[in-house]
């Protein structure tokens, strides 16, 4: 198990992760300004399930291949910006219908959103990054159950993640709310939450790992 000491050292890591704004938090906000609030917490919660299907799969295993393997990392992350482009896309073309949701947000269906967090979180280069080669560094082998360890530090990023993510999904869903008084603000916000998610899969698709 962890002394609290590493915990809080983990946590102190993580956080200054987490807040810095990546692919998560640039797809919550895209989410919120393109479908509203109870989308964007939504898929918070969806990436952060998928995040930690992420440090599951470190810390069985499948972590090291990831690491190893330029081939894994790439398709993983490119099969991850394309989704990302995909759902851009679908928001961009679908903004004109967010003139008819000036009394109320469209909305995704909430097992849609979650799979589309979950999708997004665990194909997130900077989370598998962080996981394969930063979280390793906190486990302690010498007080054994590793993976279990490993498990608990997932946890702690997780928790960390909903907070932070969510405040950005609130605050961005309270200003889309605030420019949805005009029909054609809303629709040219809708299109912006596209376009946010299309080109952060573009950066992603072109950044990481070229070793």
């Amino acid at each position: 198990m962890p002394t609290f000491s590493q915990a809080v050292a983990f946590a102190a890591v993580a956080t200054v992760i987490i807040v810095i704004p990546g692919p998560s938090v640039l797809f919550v906000v895209g989410r919120a300004l393109a479908h509203g609030r109870r989308t964007a917490l939504v898929s918070v919660l969806g990436n952060a399930l998928g995040a930690f299907a992420v440090v599951a799969a470190v810390a069985f295993g499948v972590g090291a291949v990831v690491a190893r393997s330029v081939t894994v990392f790439t398709v993983l992350k490119l099969f991850g910006a394309a989704y990302l482009v995909y759902l851009g896309v679908q928001a961009f073309r679908h903004r004109r219908s967010l003139q008819d949701a000036v009394g109320g947000p469209v909305e995704v269906p909430r097992g849609r959103a979650l799979w589309q967090g979950i999708v997004v979180g665990a194909t997130n280069p900077k989370t598998l990054v962080f996981f394969v080669a930063v979280l390793p560094q906190f486990v302690d082998r010498d007080r054994g159950h590793v993976p279990l360890q490993m498990l608990l530090f997932g946890l702690i990023f997780c928790a960390i993640a909903l907070l932070c993510d969510s405040v950005w999904g609130l605050t961005a869903g309270a200003a889309r709310t605030w420019l949805a008084r005009s029909p054609r603000r809303l629709a040219a916000i809708g299109g912006t939450g596209g376009l946010m998610m299309i080109g952060l899969g573009v950066t992603v698709a072109a950044t990481g790992r070229r070793d």
